[in-house]
């Protein structure tokens, strides 16, 4: 006759661990409340010393003009889907590229030797020359040698961002390539991998993660730098603001187009912060701090 088994009892917190417990949420609690209370002080300050200084009349009336800003929302908002509309392309475009540019980089032995030179030629010169002058030697140069039919001026600057984000985006990818331990790749070949089926499963994925943080930087600069565009004729958000300047001579619309941006751009600053807390405290796990 097989004896029952007694039922073990769940487990339970001590007083000690509920105490620890109850006064970490106080301290919480105190935390958020100091942090708010000093947060509106510093507003009040900064909204009582801005409205007493002797021009803020002035400034008010020319770029918080509460009718013009309204007159000016439906252009910027139409101009800002070009904005995004470049940017989900821009997008797609540096990523596959960059990922090319990070593996020509990470080839090894001397027959890649010029590959290897090339992208790294690319690399150094595309992150020393400003995007600015990109966009102006790829928007009316390239045009200018008559090459190619007519292309509108949205494609040329879509294709000036992809060429100087790759550059950068490629060294993050090949730092995080490079961070992936020796022993993966050993792993791999002895598995009867091949060395793209290497990279491709087991280094580039890998790296990837390692990287996310700054790739995700790398892609809120960018949906600031779209607005640059706009040096080459687009009417985008900047442009569409640009044209409302000249017709109220207030720059307000200036400021919608900026508030604009602010708003594309929070949701993946706000991402970004969030992945690297979560992906710290991952890696942070079991450890002593």
């Amino acid at each position: 006759m097989t004896e029952l088994a007694t039922p073990v009892a769940a487990w339970q917190p001590s007083d000690l661990e509920l105490s620890r417990r109850a006064l970490r949420r106080r301290a919480t609690t105190k935390s958020v409340l100091v942090a708010l209370i000093s947060s509106v002080v510093v507003a009040v300050v900064l909204v009582v010393v801005v409205v007493n200084t002797p021009g803020w009349e002035v400034v008010r009336q020319t770029f918080f003009d509460p009718q013009v800003a309204l007159d000016s929302f439906w252009p910027i908002l139409q101009g800002l889907g070009v904005n995004i509309v470049v940017l989900l392309v821009g997008a797609v475009g540096v990523a596959i590229f960059a990922t090319l540019l990070a593996i020509l980089r990470s080839l090894r032995g001397p027959v890649f030797f010029p590959l290897r030179f090339l992208a790294t030629a690319y690399t150094d010169l595309f992150r020393g020359v400003p995007l600015i002058l990109v966009l102006y030697l790829v928007g009316f140069g390239v045009p200018a040698l008559q090459l190619f039919p007519r292309v509108p001026a949205v494609v040329w600057g879509t294709i000036a961002i992809i060429i100087s984000y790759s550059a950068y985006v490629a060294e993050v990818l090949r730092a995080g390539m490079e961070a992936v331990h020796p022993s993966q790749r050993i792993a791999a070949r002895s598995l009867g991998l091949t060395h793209g089926q290497t990279l491709r499963i087991v280094v580039i994925p890998q790296g990837v993660r390692k990287v996310v943080p700054a790739l995700m930087n790398d892609f809120v600069s960018m949906q600031k730098d779209v607005g640059l565009i706009s040096v080459l004729g687009v009417v985008d958000a900047v442009r569409a603001a640009q044209l409302q300047v000249a017709e109220t001579f207030n720059y307000t619309p200036y400021v919608v187009a900026g508030i604009f941006f602010i708003i594309l751009s929070w949701p993946m600053i706000r991402l970004t912060d969030t992945f690297t807390a979560r992906l710290n405290k991952r890696e942070q796990a079991g450890g002593i701090v």
